[in-house]
């Protein structure tokens, strides 16, 4: 699920080479702003076909918050 987050994000930002880890802060250590945010998380709602509620969202502030809400939702890694 990193390697496709990654793509996500490289897409959205054009960011790449980002070494993803569990701990990989999207604000902090990606410097990503809330419209890249809400970018990403659309991507991955397209993608594993989820509803993520715009409340949810500000919950998943690192890369393990986001592999854990998918996994919750029923999303397998592909």
């Amino acid at each position: 699920m990193l390697e496709r987050l990654e793509e996500i994000i490289y897409q959205v930002t054009g960011k790449n080479n980002l070494n993803l880890t569990d701990d990989t802060d999207f604000v902090k250590d990606l410097e990503l702003n809330s419209f890249d945010v809400m970018n990403i998380i659309s991507a991955l709602e397209d993608l594993y076909d989820v509803d993520i509620p715009t409340r949810d969202v500000w919950q998943l502030r690192q890369v393990k918050d986001a592999v854990e809400y998918l996994k919750a939702k029923g999303v397998e890694e592909q």
